[in-house]
């Protein structure tokens, strides 16, 4: 199947056009600021570079920094409904409780909390009360209230409080949208909760994002189906990320890590993708982004959905060099997608990243006339501060002392040296859009983070539930049944909880249903 890949970064819109796992081109366009405009320019003129004709696509996977950047720039946000089933429990830190006051005043701040709730192994905390559902429901209708956040305790154990309240408030609310904290989340219920609210809050965007990637699309005349990247390196349909935005988080440089596994072949290793504007460092474990095993800060709201483990640093082609001597600066501000009109190189006045590595004849990109008067030793401090940042970024991912390979990718990987510390710097062909070929290659996961207590059901029936809800997961997010397989499984027995208490952690993936 033909298929082309995107990623929407900060400063450049990548795109390529793979036929099976042959690439065919690949390109860069300067990210627009309305983004459709530039995901049209990427996926034009990557189709002309191939000679692929619009009708022979299959599919497009799209990888975009929409939400995360709606969230951490506090716009596009609306006000959302937080509802807490916990009472007479967890309740003396309120849902928002931890949010920063500027982004809890983007949602509005409303919430409220009714019985219910579970116990860890199922047992009910106390019973649904439909009245106060109802008396709930009119009080966000008056508030003028359209997206609405359900959390429950222990609801990754049991979700039938959360669905059933959902069932009820629908009754009175039947033009709401609802978030489910079980569906998005893992144990922990204020940062699961804060993940639900969040995605609430961003429901509304994203019908309006993915209706315009369609749009973008039939402007270059594609009628194929599309998918947007996830941040476990997998692939939803547009149905399923207009109910679960969140998930698109971090999408990026796991799109990045994905393509560099593909590209070199290498299963496990540290990812460097350097853009315009930032460095990202991850780690790859058999071809997918080490998850993160901590709480994850979005915005500064703590949330505990998946998400790669994933180091950012302000390095990019774009980085501004500024200043002489001890006061010279890299970052953090850059030029960003004007690289092109600001750099040095390119015929701009603003010295950058690359600037510095092309003036040291360690790149060919640009015009090295416009910077062979500047001073070599200020641009070799600038090289040797450029060099300490990515090592820094790479020993702290690094968990182990074993020599694994490093693998550049990303437009800005010119500023990478050939070796840090005792690791060999890979850069592999089309390295320059191997986020394009991460999204373009992607699969379609399901995943599971439950406690399962082991005195009614054996460890191997656990298991095997555990699959079954996976799976059910990755079909309905567009995955094909026959093509179902495990890649990830873990269950760590709970000594501190009774009942031969159990958490499984699984995951599965399927190619496209198409």
């Amino acid at each position: 199947m033909i298929r082309i890949g995107v990623d929407v970064g900060g400063t450049n819109t990548d795109a390529v056009v793979m036929d099976g796992d042959k690439i065919l081109a690949g390109v860069k366009s300067p990210t627009t600021e309305d983004v459709m405009g530039g995901v049209a320019n990427s996926i034009t003129k990557v189709l002309e570079e191939s000679g692929v004709k619009g009708e022979k696509v299959g599919a497009v996977m799209i990888g975009t920094t929409h939400f995360v950047n709606a969230v951490v720039e506090r716009r596009h946000m609306e006000p959302t409904a937080a509802v807490r089933l916990c009472l007479p429990a967890a309740q003396c830190l309120p849902p928002m409780v931890d949010w920063p006051d500027d982004i809890r005043e983007v949602v509005g701040g409303h919430y409220w909390m009714a019985k219910g709730g579970h116990e860890f192994d199922g047992r009910e905390i106390s019973a649904l009360d439909m009245d106060e559902l109802d008396r709930i429901a009119e009080e966000i209708a008056k508030a003028g209230l359209e997206s609405i956040a359900i959390s429950s305790v222990f609801s990754p154990v049991n979700d039938v409080m959360e669905r059933t309240a959902m069932e009820r408030l629908q009754k009175r609310l039947p033009d709401a949208n609802f978030t489910l904290s079980s569906e998005i989340g893992r144990l922990g219920i204020l940062e699961r909760e804060n993940a639900a609210i969040m995605n609430a809050s961003l429901r509304a965007l994203s019908r309006r994002t993915v209706d315009a990637f369609g749009r973008a699309l039939e402007q270059v005349g594609l009628t194929c189906p599309y998918y947007i990247t996830q941040n476990d390196g997998t692939l939803m349909n547009r149905d399923f990320v207009q109910a679960y935005p969140v998930l698109t988080f971090a999408s990026g440089p796991t799109n990045s890590m994905r393509g560099a596994s593909f590209l070199s072949g290498e299963a496990d290793a540290i990812v460097v993708d350097i853009g315009g504007t930032t460095t990202d460092v991850g780690a790859l474990v058999k071809g997918f982004p080490r998850q993160a095993s901590t709480t994850v800060d979005v915005g500064g709201v703590r949330t505990n959905f998946r998400m790669p483990d994933v180091y950012s640093i302000a390095l990019g082609g774009g980085t501004i060099v500024a200043g002489e001597g001890q006061k010279m600066t890299v970052g953090p501000r850059s030029v960003g997608y004007r690289i092109l009109q600001d750099a040095m190189v390119f015929g701009g006045d603003t010295l950058t990243a690359t600037d510095v590595v092309v003036a040291l004849g360690l790149s060919g990109l640009g015009d090295a006339s416009k910077v062979a008067s500047l001073d070599k030793a200020r641009l070799e401090h600038a090289d040797a501060m450029i060099d300490e940042m990515v090592l820094n970024a790479v020993e702290r991912m690094r968990v182990s002392p074993d020599p694994i390979p490093i693998l550049a990718v990303g437009g800005g990987s010119i500023l990478m040296p050939d070796q840090i510390g005792d690791l060999p710097v890979i850069r592999p062909d089309h390295f320059a859009v191997a986020n394009a070929v991460g999204a373009a290659i992607g699969q379609i996961s399901g995943e599971v983070d439950r406690i399962f207590s082991l005195e009614s059901i054996s460890r191997a029936d656990a298991l095997e539930q555990a699959r079954e809800e996976a799976t059910a997961k990755a079909v309905s997010a567009g995955a094909h049944p026959d093509t179902i397989e495990l890649l990830d499984q873990e269950d760590v027995p709970l000594a501190y909880l009774p009942g031969q208490a159990t958490r499984i952690r699984l995951k599965v993936v399927g190619s496209m249903d198409v």
